[in-house]
């Protein structure tokens, strides 16, 4: 059987797919036709039901629910790991509502998060997550949310860190907070809804076999990273979590998704 798969080409997510798309464990007949996008790009297409399997911001669930249902496997969840918000200089929380804010995308965890820690903030600018760095330190915008590997690297270039966005929602509701999910369309049967979960949770036990190395298929999709920070970024966001969400994670998916439908 033949299925679309799309997910980001950061270091998280190429280390705990590439086992499954390069044939390095049995796929059970499975082939895949792989797409590597940004997440607010897969965000937008899943709006669309364009993929068959997806990661997707957990932001963007409510969303597709009718047409998606998140897997066991797979999921960027956990603690100390959230988004950063950054600026040049040292700013009060109380002047962020009166700001031009950088965000990743409107659909993404970040901006959701960035939502419910600052509900008065509107004045937002959405840009690919790599750029708001360069964005910050040129004064296209004040601040700005980023994700992924610019937490390993705001701090060399002379910014600052206005708030943990991760750190904001532990601490207020106990919670780890979800990031990003793999989703997979609901009409497909069932049966091949549980044969890829089971698949994406076996590649990922086989990479964890020959880590600390990384493979060649990881290091392509990074080509400007340091190796030091692909370990960083790998550390950070792929844990037990995402081998199985289990009950916890669930929970913490669950949560989210009702703070969102308040907003």
């Amino acid at each position: 059987m033949h299925l679309s798969l799309g997910f980001s080409p950061c270091p998280n997510d190429t280390f705990i797919f590439d086992a499954l798309v390069n044939n390095k464990i049995d796929t059970k007949g499975f082939t895949f036709d792989t797409r590597l996008e940004d997440v607010e790009t897969l965000n937008n297409w899943a709006l669309q039901g364009k993929l068959m399997i997806t990661k997707l911001s957990f932001a963007v669930y409510l969303k597709v629910k009718e047409q998606y249902t998140l897997l066991n496997s797979g999921s960027a969840l956990g603690r100390g790991c959230g988004p950063l918000l950054i600026a040049k200089k040292p700013i009060t929380h109380e002047d962020i509502k009166d700001l031009k804010i950088a965000i990743p995308g409107e659909n993404t965890t970040a901006n959701l998060l960035f939502s419910i820690a600052f509900p008065a903030a509107k004045n937002k600018q959405v840009m690919l997550f790599s750029d708001i760095e360069n964005a910050v330190l040129n004064g296209t915008v004040d601040a700005g949310v980023i994700i992924h590997e610019n937490r390993f690297t705001y701090q060399q270039k002379g910014l600052v860190k206005l708030m943990d966005m991760g750190e904001f929602w532990e601490t207020t509701t106990g919670s780890p907070i979800p990031l990003g999910g793999i989703f997979i369309r609901k009409d497909i049967p069932a049966a091949v809804q549980a044969q890829v979960d089971a698949l994406i949770h076996e590649s990922l036990q086989h990479a964890y076999t020959g880590y600390p190395q990384l493979s060649e298929y990881v290091k392509a999709h990074a080509q400007e990273m340091e190796e030091a920070v692909m370990r960083q970024h790998i550390d950070l966001y792929v844990n037990d979590f995402s081998l199985d969400l289990g009950k916890e994670g669930n929970e913490a998916v669950e949560k989210l998704m009702a703070t969102a439908a308040q907003l």
